[in-house]
């Protein structure tokens, strides 16, 4: 599964609650309405900051003074500073970050609130080759948030805040980008009317169920009909196998005595090492390589485009780190520029560059799911 990094204060804890309905035991419809603005305007100027780099937009939102606080500044500064340090080795530039955000509990006793809120965020950037003349691409990124905020004699700001977001990731171990990458897919692919695998379908599971994400369908919210593991510690594979395997709306394939959604889908279902083994030892997947971003992107005798190259949309990606598979994303096509984008869950996210949030010392298993 993935990383996933829930910071409460200076602790470590892993898996969030789900979030249903609204619960506002307000007094005044005024302390509601005045909270709404400030998140409202602190989501704002945070992905504000994102494309501006300029601390000061967020810095007066936080109290340096206290260590809860200050710590989850930093973690807006360390989770800034990557994003761009990303960009700059792929040759991007983000142009505008916009959150749409949902209020889902919200408690105000005296000078302080307690607030749970979903991000969905739309992200946009550009390719700086000025000779490419390529449109701005956008993805989203769905993220669920827990915070405690104290109003002093100068507004609200945040005392405490925590939240699942996997870029928070040192930028001086982001791999470079090797000469032409992205490439442009040369494979020729022919969708079959018959096979065991539908690829149309499972791509359109992947955009319909791609959760608090920006982009994604069904009004950001999973299927109901499978469970969510994001709790138990994320929901990744659980979602990569509903993709492969719902026979109503995705790829279809035929789920078996291993691998199949029963009393909350099988071991091999919704764990992540499990489900790897079922793919190349039951014939429905085939690893088309394994290797470091540079390993997997640059151009061989094999691979003239990069490996890379080689995944179709409905494919997937397994991202190993010290030996472990931790998380799986579904391929979902590629942005005009040809870089490959993927979605997943736990955290949620629609036609996202497949390498963003990672670094030089993952390996990423690209696997081709047999039609």
């Amino acid at each position: 599964m993935l990383r996933l990094f829930l910071l409460v204060g200076m602790s470590l804890i892993i898996g969030l609650t789900p979030l249903k309905g609204y619960a506002l035991p307000l007094k005044k419809d005024s302390d509601k309405e005045e909270i709404t603005r400030f998140l409202s305007q602190l989501y704002k100027d945070r992905n504000d900051f994102l494309v501006n780099q300029r601390p000061e937009t967020i810095e007066k939102y936080y109290i340096k003074s206290e260590g809860a606080s200050r710590y989850a500044y930093q973690m807006e500064l360390r989770r800034a500073k990557y994003l761009y340090s990303w960009a700059e080795k792929r040759g991007l530039r983000f142009v505008v970050a916009e959150p749409f955000i949902r209020i889902v509990r919200l408690k105000k006793d005296g000078d302080l609130a307690t607030v749970t809120l979903v991000q969905s965020a739309k992200v946009s950037y550009e390719y700086k080759a000025s000779h490419l003349h390529l449109p701005p691409q956008s993805f989203g990124v769905g993220t669920r948030h827990a915070l405690t905020i104290k109003k002093d004699n100068n507004g609200w700001v945040v005392k405490k805040e925590w939240y699942l977001d996997p870029l928070e990731e040192n930028p001086d171990l982001i791999s470079d980008t090797p000469a032409g990458f992205p490439h442009l897919s040369s494979v020729d692919y022919t969708p079959k009317s018959k096979g065991r695998y539908n690829r149309e379908r499972a791509v359109a599971y992947a955009n319909k169920y791609a959760g608090l994400a920006w982009g994604a369908g069904n009004n950001n919210r999973y299927n109901k009909i499978y469970r969510d593991y994001t709790p138990l510690g994320g929901d990744c594979t659980n979602f990569t196998s509903q993709v492969l395997g719902d026979k109503k709306e995705g790829g279809g394939l035929r789920m078996t005595g291993v691998w199949g959604y029963w009393g909350g889908g099988s071991h091999a279902w919704v764990q992540t090492e499990a489900f790897e083994h079922f793919l190349f030892y039951s014939g429905y997947g085939r690893l088309i390589a394994k290797g470091t971003f540079t390993e997997i992107t640059r151009s061989s005798e094999k691979h003239p485009d990069g490996a890379i190259a080689k995944l179709l949309p409905g494919d997937i990606i397994g991202y190993s780190l010290d030996g472990d598979t931790d998380h799986f994303s579904v391929v979902v096509g590629h942005d005009v520029n040809g870089y490959p984008l993927v979605n997943s869950h736990t955290a949620d996210r629609y036609r996202v560059p497949f390498d963003l949030g990672w670094d030089k010392n993952t390996k990423y298993l690209l696997i081709h799911i047999n039609d």
